[in-house]
């Protein structure tokens, strides 16, 4: 038995301060979850035309937002939301030039010049065509992941995370290591490490402090889209080393859009797998939906989703080896031959066996109190099979709401929760069931971003973001050790944390334990990005502030951890039942 603790991480405070001053001509510079338009507004001959009035607008929203082009002709459009625009320049004798189906995706720069014609300003010429997503200005190496393959690709558990392995340099890694959140999948970009990705959700991290991580991203009906990056990363991804994964949520529009649906996966409808004896038992519900649109036309939008998960299946049986009744008795020779074993056993006469048989008062009176509790079996050898929990819900709820102030200051707030519970195993199904622990996971995030015209060349980015992560051990309260009768040993206050056995395991035998464990973690940021123009250069400076805090309890071997492994007598089970 290892020496009694109580193992507590005391409140700690880690802070990340990222303050980066960028300038270059023409340079890529906006928040993480936005984008942009740059151009050249030129006359029939290819020339510039300074001072030309140029409007983008927000097809979806009536948002919109107007430049005047230089001496250059040029003109930009920073930190602009994803989604569909209209663009259009004029200019007093010429005919106005209009582009539509321009859609800009997250993180992109796309160059859209326009030509105007000799003629009146009454006059349009108008262009349908996609802007060229060609990336010029920006390093990285990257691929969108748009929200109709986002929303159409035949997903597996609706996990949006998965999708991030259909773009380019991804995998999975070697060493996956250890994940806090259930449906978090470790991913490698270009090679990388465990925790060397960064994840943003709508300009704010989304990293799990404890793991470093994907905290649990939306379902798919609720993620506009998403943009994996690598290689030369911006200054804003400066914080991780192999690559970024930079989602971005649905909004509302000046239209009611949604949707509602179930997706079944169901063992009655499946074949048998060829390579399995069985049917897998597998039934899976996920059901909920979406819907946005206005509240206040051109100015004020909505957006709001739930998705709830229902997992059940036949968990798979587990072996277990128990004492018969022919080993309470002090007879241990069926299990020391080969019916049990590939060779035959003798055990040691110096412990009191003869033709492998002992007295039973040589047992430990604290094993045979465990003994009552453990299911009986019939097995010459001891073994049982038993089966725990294998069923789980997932309750996933979005809300999001997008304001217009005024034509320079436009707000969004965005509030997402998702919560998990996985029962611990059912008293009635034995000790061995009753000791396996349980999950209730809980994860809210809360983002706020303020886009702010300063002056025309000039505008602001803010995100202030927080989450609230905590992952809590689910257990059933059966007995502790003083209960059993040892003595001497560091016992939770049962008031508090009930009763319980952690780290109990007969090599090859039977394994009890469950440890009581509260990972309560709190990360808050804010962000500012300014994006300034001047002449044929564009300069962005800003600064990110990452606060992370973990009050984390968790009692690991705080009992002791008890192991049985036979190499007193050659049997697990016979070194139990005389406490060896």
């Amino acid at each position: 038995m290892t020496s009694a603790l109580t193992h507590r991480c005391d409140p700690g405070l880690s802070r990340i301060v990222a303050l980066v001053f960028l300038s270059a001509a023409l340079s890529w510079a906006q928040s993480i979850s936005t984008s942009q338009i740059k151009g050249t507004v030129l006359d029939p001959s290819g020339s510039p035309v300074p001072g030309a009035e140029v409007k983008v607008t927000q097809t979806a929203t009536g948002a919109s937002r107007t430049a005047v082009t230089g001496l250059n002709g040029g003109y930009l459009f920073a930190e602009l939301p994803v989604g569909p625009y209209r663009l259009e320049a004029s200019k007093e004798g010429f005919s106005r030039a209009v582009q539509t189906g321009i859609v800009l995706q997250v993180a992109s720069n796309p160059t859209i010049d326009l030509t105007l014609k000799v003629g009146g300003v009454n006059e349009s010429i108008e262009v349908e065509a996609n802007a060229a997503q060609v990336e010029t200005q920006n390093n990285a190496v990257g691929e969108v992941v748009d929200q109709q393959r986002v929303v159409d690709l035949p997903l597996n558990g609706r996990n949006v995370t998965d999708l991030i392995l259909l773009t380019g340099g991804t995998g999975l890694p070697t060493l996956a290591g250890r994940t806090s959140y259930p449906s978090s999948t470790a991913v490698s970009i270009a090679g990388g490490g465990v925790g060397t990705v960064g994840y943003e959700l709508d300009g704010g991290t989304h990293n799990d402090p404890l793991s470093n991580q994907n905290l649990p991203l939306p379902f798919p009906d609720a993620v506009e889209e998403f943009k994996v990056e690598t290689s030369s990363l911006p200054a804003q991804y400066g914080y991780h080393s192999a690559g970024a994964v930079n989602v971005v949520t649905k909004s509302g529009s000046n239209s009611f859009h949604g949707d509602a649906f179930e997706f079944v996966r169901n063992y009655l409808f499946n074949a048998r797998n060829s390579f399995q004896p069985v049917r897998d038992s597998l039934k899976r519900n996920q059901l909920g939906g979406t819907i946005g649109g206005p509240i206040k036309r051109d100015k004020l939008f909505f957006f709001a989703g739930y998705q709830d998960t229902i997992v059940k299946s036949s968990p798979a049986a587990t072996v277990a080896y128990v004492p018969t009744p022919q080993m309470l008795q002090g007879d241990f020779q069926t299990v020391a031959s080969t019916l049990c074993r590939a060779t035959p056993l003798t055990l040691p006469a110096s412990l009191g066996f003869v033709n492998n048989q002992i007295s039973p008062a040589r047992f430990s009176p604290i094993a045979l109190n465990l003994e009552k509790s453990l299911p009986a079996t019939s097995d010459p050898c001891g073994k049982i099979t038993y089966a725990g929990p294998a069923s789980f819900t997932e309750n996933q709820g979005i809300v999001k709401v997008d304001y217009q102030l005024t034509s320079k200051n436009s707000l969004f707030g965005r509030y997402f929760v998702t919560h998990l519970e996985q029962p611990a195993g059912s008293p009635s199904g034995g000790l061995l069931v009753e000791a396996i622990g349980g999950a209730s996971d809980n994860v809210f995030n809360a983002t706020l971003g303020d886009t702010y015209l300063i002056k025309s060349n000039m505008v602001s980015s803010f995100r202030l973001m927080a989450n609230r992560t905590s992952n809590t051990t689910v257990y059933n309260h059966y007995f502790g050790l003083q209960d059993l009768g040892v003595a001497n040993v560091y016992q939770l206050p049962a008031s508090q944390f009930g009763k319980y056995l952690g780290g109990f395991t007969t090599s090859g035998g039977f394994t009890i334990g469950t440890t009581p464990s509260y990972q309560p973690y709190l990360t808050w940021q804010a962000s500012e990005d300014i994006s300034w123009t001047s002449g044929p250069h564009q300069i962005s400076f800003g600064a990110l502030f990452i606060n992370l805090k973990a009050t984390a309890i968790n009692y690991l071997s705080s009992n002791g951890s008890f192991t049985f492994s036979g190499q007193f007598s050659g049997l697990q089970n016979a070194d139990f039942l005389l406490g060896l």
